[in-house]
């Protein structure tokens, strides 16, 4: 009989926080910190309350938590962690940049706040 695959996070994983930065003819600039806490089931992203952020134009901060939202799911959904996601995910700082800062530059961002999560909580195989 085998068990049931173990739910991600295990309890809540707090203040992770991830800079992605890349020099070179396009620039990435990326940084976030986000909780992970258990939720009864499947994936909800939310930005924490009273969230600011110094950038221009703010039309662009909604596409740039999306893609980190994008990022953190994407990468707790691969088939080799063997999780079962049931995750509310809480971003609490964003530091964005004029000339780096983009939707790939925040999606790999969540990416990787997503891998240091499943390190946190010592998941196999991540």
């Amino acid at each position: 009989m085998r068990s049931a695959m173990p739910r991600f996070p295990p309890y809540p994983i707090r203040g992770v926080r991830v800079l992605h930065q890349r020099q070179n003819c396009a620039p990435h600039f990326a940084e976030i910190e986000v909780d992970f806490e258990p939720a009864a089931d499947g994936f909800v992203f939310v930005v924490a309350h009273g969230l600011t952020v110094r950038y221009e134009p703010v039309e662009d901060l909604p596409r740039f938590f999306a893609a980190a939202a994008v990022g953190i799911q994407e990468h707790l959904g691969l088939a080799e962690h063997g999780i079962v996601t049931a995750t509310r995910v809480v971003l609490r700082y964003v530091r964005a940049d004029a000339l780096g800062s983009h939707e790939l530059a925040f999606k790999i961002a969540g990416y990787l706040a997503a891998r240091k999560a499943l390190e946190r909580a010592r998941v196999p195989g991540c």
